[in-house]
C-alpha cells in the first residue's frame, strides 16, 4: 500500500511538472537581467499587459523586484494578478535568492499563505542574472 501511495504521489508530481512545462513563456533581457514571463491561461489581457510592461521597463520592474540575485512573482490562479488594476493581495514578489528554484518556491509559499482560492499559486514572472 505504501508503494501505491508513493507511485501516485510521483505521478501527480510528474503531471504538475508536465502542465507547468506546457505554459508558454516569453523571455527577455533588461539591465543585465533575464526576465521570464509565464503566460498562464488564467491571466487576463490586463494582467498580461501589465506583466509585459514590468518585464520591459526598468523602473516598473523595480516596483516588484528590488534585489539582486534571483526573484519570482507568484499569483493565485483563482485571484489573478491585478483583478481591479491593483495587485491582488495574494500576489507575492520575493527576491535576493541564490537560485531560481528557491525564489520560485518561496514566492509560491508566501502566495499560498495569502490566497483565498483553492488553486495553488504559480510563478508568473522570474528574474535572474542574464546568461
Amino acid at each position: 500500500m505504501r508503494y501505491l501511495g508513493l507511485a501516485l504521489g510521483l505521478a501527480a508530481g510528474m503531471a504538475t511538472a508536465a502542465t507547468a512545462q506546457d505554459v508558454p513563456v516569453e523571455v527577455g533581457k533588461l539591465s543585465g537581467q533575464q526576465i521570464t514571463l509565464h503566460v498562464y491561461p488564467f491571466l487576463t489581457k490586463d494582467d498580461l499587459k501589465t506583466l509585459r510592461f514590468v518585464a520591459k521597463n526598468k523602473e516598473a520592474l523595480k516596483l516588484f523586484i528590488t534585489s539582486k540575485g534571483y526573484s519570482a512573482l507568484a499569483v493565485a490562479p483563482d485571484e489573478g494578478f491585478a483583478p481591479d488594476g491593483m495587485p491582488a493581495p495574494s500576489a507575492v514578489a520575493l527576491g535576493d535568492f541564490a537560485d531560481a528554484a528557491t525564489a520560485a518556491t518561496e514566492a509560491a509559499k508566501a502566495c499560498d499563505a495569502k490566497r483565498k482560492g483553492t488553486k495553488a499559486c504559480v510563478v508568473v514572472l522570474e528574474v535572474g542574472p542574464a546568461s
